[in-house]
């Protein structure tokens, strides 16, 4: 059995930073148009592109801005694409998208209203829209924290799937204003893109955004 077949990987989370402030609904916060801009930058999408987290809309808009055409869904309604799309129901990418890009729901600071938020389930959200992008022989572009690829289970995931780009951005992401409580960001995070048309055994480019 492959790598990108496994599910359920067994291992325990830990909480590694607490904000400060309570978590959002369903984990939703934002993209700033910088960071989608940083991506786009280095990539340029083939075809459609599909959001499957868009929240409000900001990596999609972003997207759009630059003469894309976008398909946006949510599993919750933020009142921006289509509500009640459960990405882990499809299996397939929707009609004429062969790219997918999203900021994924999923990290390592515990849990939110029965959302795993395990390290396990960034890695079972990783290995399902890898499915999806190889049903087209597409793209999958995903924003997730430096620290995250270094990561034993995540490098070996990305070292059998068609990784073809590493995006690291220069500036750490500001998630949320509170005027004079504001805390400094605490994380770097960068953009990793998959290829399903990438060379076999060409290695992935280092890009800075």
């Amino acid at each position: 059995m492959s790598l990108l077949e496994q599910r359920s990987l067994p291992f325990r989370s830990r909480q590694i930073h607490n904000s400060g402030f309570a978590r959002e609904t369903n984990d939703f916060y934002a993209t700033p148009d910088w960071v989608t801009e940083a991506l786009l930058r280095h990539f340029k999408p083939r075809g459609a592109v599909w959001e499957p987290c868009c929240g409000t809309g900001a990596i999609s808009e972003v997207v759009a801005g630059q003469g894309h055409k976008v398909v946006s869904t949510d599993i919750a309604d933020y009142g921006y694409g289509k509500p009640g799309v459960d990405i882990f129901r499809r299996r397939t990418m929707p009609k004429g998208c062969q790219c997918l890009i999203t900021n994924p729901p999923y990290g390592e600071t515990g849990t939110h209203r029965n959302q795993d938020r395990s390290p396990a389930a960034m890695l079972r959200f990783v290995e399902h829209t890898l499915m999806l992008a190889g049903s087209v022989q597409g793209q999958l572009a995903l924003l997730v924290r430096l620290q995250w690829i270094a990561g034993k289970r995540a490098a070996e995931l990305m070292s059998a799937a068609p990784f073809s780009a590493v995006i690291a951005l220069k500036k750490r992401i500001q998630w949320f204003e509170m005027g004079k409580n504001t805390k400094t960001a605490q994380h770097h995070h960068a953009w990793v893109v998959f290829d399903w048309q990438h060379e076999p055994g060409r290695p992935p480019a280092l890009l800075f955004g």
